[in-house]
């Protein structure tokens, strides 16, 4: 590992970072830890009233867009001791997560923060964000105050494949669906027509709604609905018609459209059902959205210099969406300084394995290859 660090520096800077437990809210170490490097690479250094933290390096050239990347400092786990180790071509930690997610994005960041510095590259300029609290509620994100970011273009550098830049993600939306009757006792009230059992109506309304995936495209699933439980009665007690019974889902969807034609649909359904038992049985449906959809932008921009990017250094590049929520989601809801919305995308640079665990890993060499793609998109950018 010591050979590693002293021939790349990337290495070394992810070591460092890595090193340091940085658990959802106690970011602390890791924040006195950038700003110590910013300090000795005399680079642009501050934090917002949030303790996020902002860097940014000056253009050289104006007339060229300015470009923002994002990754968050918090890891999965606790304050105990991280110490990396290489096995072979993987980086892991000894008994605990390694926090592969997301300091490999804070490195390269760094990393490329410092190279372009030292060179005679002609650019719009570079802003860098390093968020707090991600994997526990997104607060760091979403306490950020925007108005310090004079980028459109914002790469969240949190995807845990390499090569990969997802250009929609799905909101998250929790469903709840209850049925109410009158009840009874089954052995005296069974053949009583007015009083059915709500344990079977909801298994019936359950059936008649979709499952999995809704909608998908050339990007991969777009839309899709999941049960995540049924609720009725009590298994110890089967002489009792039921009169209540629950179900509740959860809606993903990288296009709003999409998702409220799924809900639409879902509401029909259960209008139906209440038209079917009127006077005897009643459902009602509630969807509430958790978290945003990052939609696809009508901008191809970034998917087309990425491209280039990944073609001129032969790597095998895939550009989709992804089936779940990121910064992305919530970098897309906002607008820079001039007023302009963000365009936000999230790149994969290292492949990481088994994240979040004690075993997770990250492949060093696909590492260095991810970041030559992102300073090679980066020069892309500025061209």
């Amino acid at each position: 590992m010591e050979k590693l660090r002293k021939e790349y520096e990337l290495i070394d800077i992810f070591y460092n970072l890595t090193s340091i437990p940085s658990p959802s809210l106690h970011e602390e170490k890791v924040v006195e830890w950038v700003k110590d490097f910013c300090k000795k690479e005399q680079l642009d250094v501050t934090t917002d009233d949030y303790n996020n933290v902002i860097i940014k390096l000056p253009a050289t050239d104006e007339s060229k867009p300015i470009m923002a990347l994002s990754s968050h400092m918090d890891v999965v786990g606790d304050d105990s001791p991280v110490n990396p180790t290489l096995d072979g071509v993987f980086i892991h930690a000894q008994g605990r997560t390694l926090g592969g997610d997301d300091k490999f994005g804070m490195s390269a960041a760094l990393k490329l923060l410092k190279d372009i510095k030292n060179s005679d590259l002609k650019h719009g300029g570079l802003e860098i964000v390093f968020t707090r609290d991600e994997e526990n509620g997104m607060s760091g994100i979403k306490n950020f105050d925007f108005s310090k970011l004079n980028s459109k273009y914002v790469i969240v550098c949190d995807a845990d494949e390499f090569g990969v830049l997802q250009v929609s993600g799905a909101s998250y939306c929790n469903g709840h669906i209850e049925i109410t009757c009158k009840g009874g006792h089954s052995g005296i009230e069974i053949s009583d027509k007015t009083k059915p059992n709500a344990a079977k109506l909801i298994a019936e309304l359950c059936n008649d709604i979709p499952q999995g995936v809704y909608y998908e495209d050339e990007t991969g699933v777009v839309t899709s609905i999941n049960l995540g439980g049924i609720k009725g009665g009590d298994l110890n007690v089967t002489n009792v018609l039921n009169p209540y019974a629950e179900a509740t889902y959860s809606i993903r969807s990288a296009d709003l459209s999409k998702e409220n034609e799924l809900i639409d649909k879902i509401m029909k359904i259960v209008e139906q059902f209440n038209k079917k038992y009127e006077g005897i049985a009643k459902a009602n449906a509630e969807f509430k959205q958790k978290m945003p959809a990052f939609e696809k932008s009508n901008d191809t921009y970034i998917p087309e210099i990425f491209e280039k990017a990944a073609k001129k250094l032969g790597v095998k590049y895939v550009i989709n969406s992804f089936h779940a929520g990121a910064e992305t989601h919530i970098y897309c809801q906002h607008k820079n300084s001039k007023g302009e919305k963000f365009i936000p995308f999230l790149m994969g640079l290292a492949n990481l394995y088994n994240m979040h665990s004690a075993d997770e890993k990250i492949d060093y060499k696909s590492f260095l290859k991810g970041y030559e793609l992102l300073k090679e998109f980066f020069f892309e950018f500025n061209k």
